[in-house]
C-alpha cells in the first residue's frame, strides 16, 4: 500500500509540476527560429501565406524516366519547393546554397527530385551501401501520410542516389532499419547534383480518399558547411515537436487503390564446425556438422493502404549483420541490442512505449509469427503471434545426457531428468497493442503481452499516452501491471515446510531451494513532464518495477527499483560565424530507491556541449554520486536462520561515494576522414566481483585472503565481497574513406578498473572492431569485419559478399569464423597457446521479392 501511495504521489508530482528540456538525442538537428521574430519569449515563427497553405500535387499521365535528371517536359507540370531556410547553423537565414524540389504523381506512384546547385569539385558524396547517406550531403523528405503529427516516413538520398529510409515518431526519433521498396538516381554535374525518385504507393501505409492532406516537409544537408540544414519551412525553436511545424500537401485524390501480395521466399544452405567435448582431447575436439537446409517464407498483405498483415513461416534470419562487441565484464543488468530481422521491423514503430513492454528479439527463432498492423481513423494497433522454438531446441550432447537420465530412471524412478518436460517444446507469444489519437498531438494506449512455456506463464497488461499541454510542454506515462506462474528466486525466502512443495520446487525450478516455482504479481510505472524552448529548458521524470514485475515478452533491466530525475538545459542561440556556434549546459540530479525506501543511489550530474566550426564538437561531463548495493540483489539474504549463508563475504550491505569526468570529441576533417575519442573516469566505481573470466579472477580481498588466485581448483570459493576502485575509459573511432566505393572504420574501446583494497585489476577489457567495405556499385558490395575482445582473447570475423537490388531480393555468400589466440578454453577453462578456433560458418542465403497488385 505504501509503494502504491509512492507511486500516485510521484504519478502526480510528475504531471502538476513544471518541468523539462526536450531530450535533444531524440530530435532532428537544432532549427532556430525564423529571422522576422521578435526577440519577446512568445515570438512566433511567420510561415509565408504560400507555404502555410497545402500544396496541391499535380497528378500527370506521361511517365518520366529515372535517370537523375529531372529535365524532360513532364517535370515543368510538378509542383515546386523553393526558397529554403538555413535553420542550422543559422537562425532561418538565407541558405548557402539554392535549393529546389519538384513533386508529382500518377495513379500507382509519388514522384520526387531534387535540385541542388552546387560547386562540383566541393560536394561530398560516396558510393555508400544503403542508410548510410546521412554522414555527407544529402537531401531528405518526411511524408506523413496520416496527417497525424504523430508519425511520418522520412526518406534520403545521396547525390548518387544512394537511398536512407526509416519511421520518424514524434518524441522517438526516426528508425532506419525499416527499408521500403522505391527507385532513385543522382547524378552530379558542372551546377550541382540532382536526384529524380519513385515511389509506388503500395510501399506506404496511408490514409486513401478524396481532398486528404499529408504532412510534409524536405531539407537539404551541405555537409562541409558545418553540416548546414536547410528545409523548405522556417523552425521555431520555442514549439516542442518536429511534425507540429511541417507543411502540408493535397490534390492526391486519384490514387488508386490496391491490394498488394509479397512473398519473399530464401533459402540458406550452410555448413558449420564447433567444439566440442571429447574425452580423448583435453580441450575438446572440432567436428564438422553435415550441410544444413533452411526454408522460409515471408508475406506480407497489404489488406487496405493502411492495413497490414504480414506472416513468417520457418523464417531465415541468417547472419548477415551481427551486434557490436560490448564491454561485458562486471555487468549487473542485460544489455539492448537493436531488432534487425525485416519481419519484426515493419510497424515496429507501433510496439513501442516507455517501458519496453515488447522486445522482438525475446522471439529467437520462430518457425511461424502472424502481425497485423494500421491505423483506421484515430487508432492505431497491432496483433502479434508468435511460436518460438529456441527454447526448447537443446543441442545434440544436452540430449544425449537426458537420453542417459532416461535409461538410469528405470531403476530409480524418483530421478529427475531437468530438461526432459521442455525438450521439442516452443514458447508462444501474443502482443496486442491499441493507441487512439485524441486532440492536435494527445493519444492514449492499450498494451498486452503473453508469453508461454512448459511451466511458465506471464501476462503484461497496461495503459499508455502522450499529452501535449501547451506548445513547450508535453508528457508521457506507462502503467502495468503483470502476473507470472513461474520460477522466482526468492533471496530472502525462509525454507518450505511443506514437502510436495519443496519437490515441486526442486522438479521445476532445480536443486536450488531458493527457486520457488508459484505466481508472482507486479506492475511498474513511468511518467515525465517535459518543457522546452530555444535557450532553456527542464523536465522531471520518474519510474518503477516492482520486486515481482516480469515482462517475458519485453526488456527489463532492473526490478524492485524505483527513480525520480530532473534536470535543466541553457543554451546560447546559433552563431554560425563564431567560434562556438552554439553552447550547451545541463545539470541534472536523480534518486534511486528500492521498494523498501532504501536508497540505491542519489546523483548530481553536469555536462556541456559545444558546437565549432568545421564539424567539430565536444562535450564534457561530470557528477558525484553515492551508490548503494544489499546482498539480495545478488543471490541469498542472509536470515535468522542463516546468518552465515549470504550472497556477501563479510557486510550484507556496501555504500560508496562516487565521482566521474569524461569527455569527448568528434570531428569531420573532410569527406575522406572523420574521428571521434572519448576518455573518462570513474571515482570509486564499484566491482561486483564477478571476476573477468579466467584471464582476470576475481581481485577481491575475500578471493586473495583464500588463496583463490593461487589455488583455484582447491580453495574454498568464499562468497562476493563487492569494493570499490578506479575506473577508466577510452573509446577511439576512426572512419576513412580512401576512395568513394571504399569505407573502413576502426572502433577502440578500452575500459579498466583496479581494486582500492588489493591493487589488483578487476578486469581491463580491450575491444577493437575493424569493418571494411567495397560498394563495386549500388547493390553489390563485399565486406570483412574483425572484432576482437581481450578478456576473453576471442576474435570474430566475417568476410561477406552481398548483392542487394531492394529490399526483400538479396543473394549473400558468407564466412564467419571464431576463434581464440592465447585464449582459454570454453570446454575446460584450461590456457591454449597461439589460434584455438571454436565455432566457423560457410553458408549462401538467397531471397526474391515476388510482387502483385490486384
Amino acid at each position: 500500500m505504501k509503494a502504491l501511495c509512492a507511486f500516485i504521489a510521484v504519478l502526480l508530482f510528475t504531471i502538476y509540476v513544471p518541468a523539462q528540456a526536450a531530450n535533444l538525442a531524440e530530435k532532428e538537428p537544432e532549427k532556430p527560429k525564423d529571422d522576422k521574430t521578435t526577440s519577446t519569449n512568445k515570438s512566433k515563427v511567420v510561415v509565408p501565406p504560400e507555404k502555410a497553405r497545402p500544396i496541391k500535387i499535380p497528378k500527370i499521365e506521361a511517365l518520366p524516366t529515372i535517370d537523375g535528371k529531372p529535365d524532360e517536359e513532364i517535370w515543368k507540370q510538378a509542383a515546386v519547393f523553393k526558397d529554403f531556410y538555413q535553420t542550422y547553423p543559422g537562425d532561418n537565414t538565407e541558405a548557402s546554397k539554392p535549393t529546389e524540389v519538384l513533386m508529382m504523381y500518377d495513379e500507382k506512384h509519388l514522384y520526387i527530385a531534387f535540385k541542388c546547385w552546387d560547386e562540383k569539385d566541393k560536394i561530398r558524396a560516396t558510393l555508400a551501401k544503403r542508410d548510410e547517406v546521412f554522414g555527407e550531403d544529402n537531401v531528405r523528405m518526411w511524408l506523413d501520410t496520416y496527417n497525424d503529427q504523430r508519425r511520418a516516413y522520412v526518406l534520403g538520398f545521396n547525390p548518387l542516389g544512394i537511398q536512407q529510409d526509416g519511421i520518424f515518431t514524434e518524441g522517438q526519433g526516426a528508425d532506419f532499419s525499416v527499408d521500403i521498396v522505391m527507385e532513385s538516381k543522382g547524378v552530379i554535374e558542372d551546377w550541382g547534383w540532382s536526384v529524380e525518385v519513385k515511389i509506388p504507393f503500395k510501399s506506404l501505409r496511408y490514409t486513401a480518399g478524396k481532398d486528404k492532406m499529408w504532412g510534409f516537409n524536405v531539407a537539404r544537408n551541405i555537409d562541409r558547411l558545418n553540416d548546414e540544414f536547410n528545409q523548405w519551412l522556417p523552425d521555431d525553436r520555442n514549439i516542442s515537436g518536429f511534425l507540429i511545424k511541417h507543411g502540408k500537401i493535397t490534390g492526391l485524390d486519384e490514387i488508386k487503390t490496391e491490394r498488394t501480395l509479397e512473398i519473399v521466399p530464401s533459402i540458406t544452405l550452410s555448413q558449420s564446425g564447433n567444439r566440442v567435448d571429447a574425452l580423448e582431447v583435453p580441450n575438446g575436439r572440432f567436428v564438422n556438422s553435415p550441410i544444413k537446409k533452411e526454408i522460409g517464407v515471408n508475406l506480407k498483405y497489404t489488406i487496405t493502404p493502411n492495413v497490414t498483415l504480414d506472416a513468417a513461416i520457418n523464417p531465415d534470419f541468417a547472419e548477415i549483420e551481427a551486434d557490436a562487441p560490448v564491454v561485458t565484464a562486471n555487468q549487473r543488468f542485460p544489455i539492448f541490442f537493436e531488432e534487425k530481422r525485416p519481419f519484426f521491423l515493419e510497424g515496429s514503430e507501433i510496439f513501442r512505449s516507455p517501458l519496453q513492454v515488447f522486445y522482438s528479439r525475446q522471439i529467437v527463432d520462430p518457425d511461424l509469427a502472424l502481425k497485423l498492423t494500421g491505423k483506421v481513423g484515430k487508432t492505431s494497433f497491432g496483433i502479434l503471434a508468435a511460436s518460438d522454438n529456441a527454447p526448447g531446441n537443446y543441442s545434440e550432447d544436452e540430449r544425449t545426457r537426458l537420453a542417459q537420465c532416461q535409461e538410469r530412471r528405470l531403476t530409480n524412478p524418483t530421478l529427475r531428468c531437468g530438461i526432459e518436460e521442455f525438450v521439442g517444446k516452443n514458447a508462444m507469444f501474443g502482443v496486442l497493442r491499441v493507441k487512439r489519437d485524441f486532440g492536435k498531438e494527445n493519444n492514449i494506449g492499450f498494451f498486452s503481452t503473453y508469453r508461454g512455456f512448459p511451466e511458465q506463464k506471464n501476462l503484461l497488461a497496461g495503459f499508455d499516452g502522450r499529452i501535449k499541454w501547451s506548445p513547450r510542454t508535453v508528457s508521457t506515462f506507462q502503467v502495468v501491471g503483470t502476473t507470472t506462474r513461474s520460477c522466482f528466486r526468492e533471496n530472502d525466502f525462509e525454507p518450505v515446510n511443506n514437502p510436495l512443495q519443496a519437490q515441486r520446487n526442486r522438479d521445476i525450478c532445480g536443486d536450488r531451494t531458493y527457486n520457488r516455482y508459484r505466481t508472482g504479481n507486479g506492475f511498474a510505472y513511468y511518467a515525465n513532464y517535459d518543457y522546452t524552448e530555444e535557450t532553456k529548458g527542464f523536465f522531471v521524470e520518474a519510474g518503477g518495477r516492482s520486486k515481482f514485475y516480469r515482462a517475458d515478452a519485453g526488456f527489463t533491466r532492473r526490478t524492485n527499483s524505483n527513480f525520480v530525475f530532473a534536470g535543466g538545459r541553457i543554451s546560447t542561440k546559433s552563431k554560425p560565424k563564431a567560434k562556438i556556434i552554439r553552447a550547451s549546459w545541463f545539470n541534472g540530479a536523480g534518486l534511486d530507491y528500492d521498494f523498501e525506501g532504501r536508497s540505491q543511489s542519489l546523483s548530481w550530474n553536469s555536462n556541456a556541449n559545444l558546437s565549432l566550426q568545421n564539424n567539430t564538437f565536444i562535450n564534457f561531463s561530470g557528477g558525484i554520486s553515492r551508490e548503494r548495493i544489499f546482498e539480495e540483489e545478488f543471490g541469498l539474504k542472509r536470515m535468522p536462520t542463516r546468518p552465515l549463508s549470504g550472497a556477501f563475504f563479510g557486510n550484507s550491505e556496501r555504500a560508496a561515494n562516487q565521482a566521474w569526468l569524461s569527455g569527448n570529441v568528434n570531428k569531420q576533417f573532410n569527406k575522406r576522414v572523420s574521428v571521434g575519442a572519448f576518455a573518462g573516469t570513474i571515482f570509486n566505481a564499484f566491482d561486483f566481483d564477478f571476476g573477468g573470466g579466467p584471464r582476470f579472477p576475481r581481485a577481491s580481498r575475500a578471493y586473495v585472503d583464500a588463496g583463490c588466485r593461487q589455488n583455484p581448483q582447491t580453495c574454498d570459493e568464499p562468497a562476493l565481497d563487492p569494493g570499490i576502485g578506479q575506473q577508466y575509459d577510452f573509446g577511439l573511432g576512426i572512419e576513412l574513406k580512401p576512395t568513394d566505393p571504399w569505407r573502413v572504420s576502426l572502433d577502440f574501446n578500452k575500459s579498466k578498473l583496479v581494486r582500492k583494497d588489493t591493487d589488483l585489476v578487476a578486469f581491463n577489457s580491450n575491444i577493437v572492431s575493424l569493418k571494411s567495405t567495397y560498394q563495386f556499385s549500388r547493390f553489390l558490395f563485399v565486406r570483412t569485419r574483425l572484432d576482437y575482445d581481450s578478456i576473453s582473447s576471442n576474435i570474430d570475423g566475417q568476410l561477406l559478399f552481398g548483392w542487394n537490388p531492394n529490399p526483400g531480393t538479396a543473394f549473400y555468400v558468407g564466412y564467419n569464423d571464431n576463434l581464440n589466440y592465447n585464449g582459454f578454453s570454453p570446454i575446460t577453462g584450461q590456457y591454449e597457446p597461439r589460434f584455438a578456433r571454436n565455432t566457423r560458418t560457410f553458408f549462401i542465403r538467397a531471397s526474391y521479392l515476388f510482387r502483385k497488385s490486384f
